[in-house]
């Protein structure tokens, strides 16, 4: 059973870093969540680093600049790790092949343009699918209104040409204001139901977290990892040996009944259900 705390400042202290979610934990896809950024800005004030990890398909910068559209201050973080940043360095390495076809939305463009000035990168060439050497999947290209069926085609041509996935984004699901969303995670689920291979690099796969503590530089740092995904977060963390602290009222709050009040039997038996053991939980993170 993790402890239940009523915020982060009653752990901060025994933390150098955290690795923080964002979709779910620091914002809803429109607006920041004001306990969220209050509760990281305290932790850098007292010399903490905060690390954003994010299974978002684009890279770092196009995720900073959408921060800044919604309103969340510079000073809540000092370093975003992305999925996309992590699969563009297996991408752009070339080792599996340098003709890619693609599966995503046009807002993911960056993915391909937005490179880290120390990333040598191989020239990739785009081409249609049955052309490939390997697949990219980003996410879906019409996310407010396709659904994973509408992929079947594409999936099965790649599958017929032997093509690996590269997942941009593992989250199978997310909640975008009051809408849910299906993402690339849920096309790799499809694909290797399909007989296909897909590979991962966000969380909770051990890609992202590499790169993020290469990125982070500290010697033996001791981490916190925050998120309301059980399956990415606290997956993730747990995998990696770190402490996590698990928002119950994210992506799956209906689980534990009110919001703000989680149901500590409920969480347990949630927990216990998915064999996922978390350090601590809290109802938001503030």
């Amino acid at each position: 059973m993790p402890r239940l705390i009523a915020s982060l400042a009653e752990i901060a202290a025994d933390y150098d870093a955290v690795f923080c979610d964002l979709w779910g934990c620091l914002h809803n896809g429109y607006t920041p969540f004001p306990g969220a950024v209050a509760a990281l800005q305290a932790f850098r004030a007292q010399g903490g680093r905060v690390v954003l990890m994010t299974n978002a398909p684009r890279p770092r910068g196009a995720v900073a600049a959408q921060l800044d559209r919604m309103g969340v201050p510079r000073d809540a973080w000092d370093l975003i790790v992305t999925s996309g940043d992590a699969t563009q360095l297996a991408l752009f390495s070339g080792d599996y092949g340098t003709r890619v076809g693609f599966i995503g939305a046009e807002k993911d463009e960056s993915f391909f343009t937005d490179l880290p000035a120390d990333l040598w990168a191989a020239k990739i060439e785009r081409v249609a699918i049955p052309e490939a050497e390997v697949l990219l999947c980003t996410g879906l290209a019409q996310d407010l209104t396709e659904t994973p069926e509408d992929y079947r085609l594409h999936l099965a041509q790649a599958r017929n040409v032997g093509l690996t996935m590269l997942c941009a984004n593992p989250d199978i699901i997310v909640d975008y204001g009051d809408k849910r969303l299906w993402c690339a995670g849920a096309l790799a689920q499809a694909y290797e139901k399909l007989g296909g291979e897909a590979l991962y690099f966000g969380k909770p796969h051990p890609p992202i977290y590499d790169l993020a503590r290469r990125q982070l530089g500290l010697d033996d740092p001791r981490i916190l990892c925050i998120g309301d995904g059980l399956w990415t977060d606290v997956k993730g963390g747990f995998q990696e040996g770190l402490d996590t602290l698990y928002v119950t009222g994210g992506i799956s709050a209906h689980e534990f009944g009110p919001v703000d009040a989680p149901d500590p039997a409920r969480l347990e038996a949630f927990l216990s259900r998915e064999a996922l053991p978390a350090t601590y939980a809290i109802p938001t993170l503030q």
